[in-house]
């Protein structure tokens, strides 16, 4: 039988002391349907300290370990460092253009996230072209998506998952206004996912009016995991392990 990791993901869970508990009763019974979970930005509504301590209270001290990337959300307040200090007090591992290997027996697992930022995809996306304001947007997405693809390439493990907030593709953003697709994510993603060997699953959150399923062009399968869009406290994602790793 093929091996496999068990990928529990979700996004956008937007938590505040209203809504303190909606998600802890299915976590408690995560250990025994996944391996790791992975949340996917806007984990709080405004980004308060207060909102991540709620994040770190419904997220932490779980039996499996959780990695995260934040949001715009988490950035709103302007703190977001602290927001991060936060969940890593809980014992959440945050990522944000960097990477974690996490150890499912004897498989390990590499993660590399980026809150990522838009700009929108082939044929109609932004250029670092005319005011200083268009330039500054653009340059910012595209250095974000360059550091996260290097430290997506540059993991060493076994199995290799993309996690960004911004969408790499437009496939998961079907259902939302096609006004806001240069605002909900950027083809650069797309990009570095597909730069990096053997990416198995790449996770987003943010359209919440979007669909669960897409693709890269390098033919990554992409899944939106915003709480909207999946409708329940996470989705379970299998990943084959490669035979040439799977004991005999």
């Amino acid at each position: 039988m093929t091996a496999c990791v068990r990928v529990a993901a979700v996004g956008d869970v937007h938590l505040d002391a209203d809504v303190l508990g909606r998600y802890r009763p299915a976590l408690e019974h995560l250990a025994g349907k996944a391996d790791l979970l992975l949340l996917a930005g806007d984990l709080t509504r405004h980004g308060t300290p207060e909102e991540a301590r709620c994040v770190a209270q419904e997220f932490g001290g779980l039996a499996v370990p959780v990695v995260a990337i934040l949001g715009n959300h988490d950035y709103h307040g302007d703190q977001q460092d602290e927001v991060a200090a936060v969940l890593r007090d809980a014992g959440l591992t945050v990522l944000e253009c960097s990477g974690t290997v996490v150890h499912c027996d004897d498989t390990r697992v590499g993660v590399a996230g980026t809150k990522g930022f838009g700009g929108g995809f082939a044929g109609a996306c932004a250029s670092e072209f005319g005011e200083p304001e268009m330039k500054a947007f653009t340059r910012h997405g595209r250095e974000l998506a360059t550091r996260f693809g290097e430290c997506l390439a540059a993991l060493d493990c076994d199995v290799r998952i993309s996690l960004t907030h911004y969408s790499p593709v437009p496939d998961t953003l079907l259902g939302e206004p096609l006004e806001i697709y240069p605002f909900l994510g950027s083809y650069q993603l797309a990009q570095a996912i597909d730069s990096a060997p053997g990416v198995a699953l790449a996770v987003h959150g943010h359209a919440h009016a979007g669909s669960e399923r897409g693709t890269t062009p390098g033919g990554v399968p992409v899944r939106n995991v915003a709480h909207p869009v999946i409708k329940q406290a996470y989705n379970v994602y299998q990943l084959s392990v490669p035979a040439a790793l799977t004991p005999a």
